[in-house]
């Protein structure tokens, strides 16, 4: 199945719900930096929101960066994220191993930690960047950025999101953002509660093979809802190159590359987001240690 977001206006357009099925992105994340099954489960969630939030944004200069600092193993998790989505990331511990949750599944929880925050930057084109600070409230990623949503954006979400893991990758991941518009009441409010609570996880209704306006459908409790849009297909994509990579060194500052030049005559650089690796050589580093003083 194809990854892709769906935007959708349901109960006479009173409520708003984005949907995503992120299957084969998390997939890629989880190849890319080898990651163990819980901190896919953990990281996966925060690529597929990240990709939602990414999406709201009106253009394809805007930026969105998500830090995740919990006090659990897995340590930091950042994520950045484009409007079309373009989403990629890294995890400092990729390679947690929990025992499972006493109910039998991934503790995505105790790997992220329950105490902690969520930072948001969104560089929309201002003078300055939007920047909003949150607790954790569980680890768990859903229920924290709901608690976000309310306190740093001032608006009421349902928030769900599931990565299922087996032996062989991630089988399936996705997510939904449920927020009532300002004029839905509280008998609609209360429909969909109702409904969220009947339809069970996200990534089992994926696995299940059910469409994302299926589940927008049972999600909401609303059979007629109003499709906005349905072509949005969200990707794991690093934009890093040799020039980015260069750029970066040569702000680390002419004496730390000098001091590279003559220890080790070439430099080896990784991308964070992608793993890939550049080599820049001895001449490399004299022409851009030259340059510097130009």
């Amino acid at each position: 199945m194809t990854d892709k977001i769906i935007k959708v206006l349901a109960h006479n357009g009173k409520i708003a719900i984005t949907c995503i099925n992120s299957s084969n992105l998390v997939e890629e994340a989880r190849k890319i930096h080898d990651l163990s099954p819980v901190t896919t489960a953990a990281f996966g969630r925060l690529l597929t929101i990240a990709a939602i939030m990414g999406n709201e944004m009106k253009n394809k200069k805007d930026k969105l960066t998500i830090q995740i600092k919990g006090n659990g193993p897995i340590g930091t998790m950042l994520v950045t994220a484009n409007n079309i989505p373009k989403v990629k990331g890294y995890v400092a511990e990729p390679h947690v191993d929990l025992p499972l949750n006493e109910f039998g599944k991934l503790d995505v929880g105790t790997a992220v930690g329950y105490e902690g925050y969520i930072n948001v930057i969104k560089d929309i084109g201002l003078k300055e960047p939007y920047i909003g600070i949150s607790p954790l409230v569980s680890g768990e990623i859903a229920e924290d950025f709901a608690n976000y949503f309310v306190n740093s954006e001032q608006r009421q979400s349902a928030v769900a999101l599931g990565v299922l893991v087996d032996k062989n990758g991630v089988k399936s991941a996705g997510g939904y953002l449920i927020t009532p518009m300002p004029d839905a009441t509280e008998e609609e409010i209360g429909k969909v509660e109702q409904a969220i609570f009947k339809a069970g996880a996200m990534s089992k209704m994926l696995d299940s093979n059910m469409t994302l306006e299926e589940i927008a459908k049972k999600v909401t409790g609303d059979e007629n809802i109003e499709i906005l849009e349905d072509n949005i297909v969200p990707e794991y994509k690093c934009d890093c190159s040799k020039e980015h990579m260069k750029d970066a060194l040569v702000s680390i500052g002419k004496k730390d590359l000098e001091e590279i030049l003559k220890e080790d005559g070439k430099l080896e650089a990784m991308c964070h987001f992608c793993n890939k690796k550049y080599i820049f050589t001895k001449e490399e580093l004299e022409e851009m240690i030259a340059n510097i003083d130009k």
